[in-house]
C-alpha cells in the first residue's frame, strides 16, 4: 500500500500530466475560441501515429510505456503548430518525431525537440505542409492564458529562466526597432510580442528539458542567442515562421553547452525515467 502510494504522488507530480492538459486546452481554445477549422481526422492521426510509436520504441528499446505522456505531448505540439491536408504527411510528421527521440541521441539526450523537426522533416519532404503563425491571433487573453500555463509547467521542472532570458532579450531588442527607433505605437509590439505561436514557443518547446542545456548558464545563453537570432531573422528577413527553423538548427549545440558547463541532466520522473 506504501508503495503505491508513493507511485501515486511521483505520478501527480509528473509535471507531463501538466502539459497535456494545458496543451490539450490551447487546442480546444484555438477551436473553439479562435474558429479555427478544426480537422478533427487530422488531429487523431497525429495523436494516434505518435502514440502507437511510442509504444512501439519503448517495446524494443526501454520498456519505459511511462513514455507515452511525453508522446502524447509531443501529438499536441504537432496538432497546434503543423498544419496539413494529407493525412500521410500528419503520420509522416507524428513518425518522425517520436522516432527522432530514440534515433537521434548523444549522452542520454535526443539532439532535436521532437516536434520541431517533426515538423522540419514534413515542411521539407512533402511540400504538404506549413505552419500558420496569424492563426492564434493577438489578444491580452490569449496572453494570460497561455502565460498563466505556461508559467506553471515551467516552475514544475524550473526551467523558467529560459523563457525569461529568452523574452527579455527578445522584446527589449523589438522594443527598441520598433518604437525607438522607427517611432511606432507600442501597440504595434504588443502586437508582435502576442504571437500565439511565438508564447507556445517560448513558454513549451524551449523548454523541453530533454533537449536544452542542463546548467542554468548554458540554458541562459543559448536562450539568449536564440532570442537574438530570432529577431533578426524576423526583422530583417521577414521570416514569420523563423522561431521553428533557428531551434532546429541550433539545437546540435546543446551537447556542446552540455560538455562546458557540467550538469546532470533533468529526468521527469524518478520512479518511470
Amino acid at each position: 500500500m506504501k508503495t503505491l502510494i508513493r507511485v501515486f504522488k511521483h505520478e501527480i507530480n509528473d509535471p507531463r500530466y501538466f502539459q497535456i492538459i494545458f496543451l490539450g486546452s490551447f487546442l480546444l481554445f484555438g477551436i473553439s475560441y479562435l474558429d479555427w477549422d478544426a480537422n478533427v481526422l487530422t488531429y487523431s492521426v497525429f495523436i494516434a501515429t505518435a502514440l502507437i510509436t511510442q509504444v512501439l520504441f519503448a517495446f524494443f528499446t526501454t520498456k519505459n510505456y511511462a513514455s507515452i505522456k511525453s508522446g502524447m505531448i509531443t501529438a499536441l505540439g504537432l496538432c497546434l503548430l503543423l498544419k496539413t491536408g494529407e493525412l500521410w504527411v500528419a503520420s509522416l510528421g507524428a513518425f518522425v518525431a517520436i522516432s527522432s527521440k530514440y534515433i537521434l541521441r548523444l549522452r542520454g539526450k535526443h539532439i532535436f525537440n521532437p516536434a520541431n523537426i517533426g515538423i522540419i522533416v514534413s515542411i521539407l519532404l512533402t511540400n504538404q505542409a506549413w505552419i500558420s503563425p496569424g492563426q492564434w491571433g493577438s489578444s491580452m487573453l490569449l496572453w494570460f492564458f497561455i502565460g498563466a500555463a505556461g508559467l506553471m509547467m515551467l516552475l514544475k521542472v524550473s526551467r523558467l529562466d529560459t523563457t525569461i532570458a529568452f523574452f527579455l532579450t527578445f522584446g527589449l531588442l523589438l522594443f527598441i526597432r520598433s518604437v525607438v527607433y522607427l517611432g511606432w505605437e507600442p501597440e504595434v509590439w504588443w502586437h508582435q510580442m502576442s504571437n500565439g505561436t511565438l508564447l507556445l514557443f517560448a513558454f513549451f518547446m524551449i523548454t523541453d528539458p530533454m533537449t536544452i542545456p542542463n546548467h542554468a548558464k548554458a540554458r541562459i545563453i543559448w536562450s539568449i542567442g536564440l532570442a537574438i537570432t530570432l529577431f533578426v531573422a524576423s526583422s530583417f528577413f521577414y521570416i514569420q515562421t523563423a522561431a521553428i527553423w533557428i531551434l532546429f538548427f541550433i539545437s546540435p549545440f546543446t551537447p556542446l553547452f552540455d560538455q562546458f558547463f557540467q550538469q546532470k541532466k533533468y529526468e521527469w520522473n524518478t520512479l518511470n525515467k
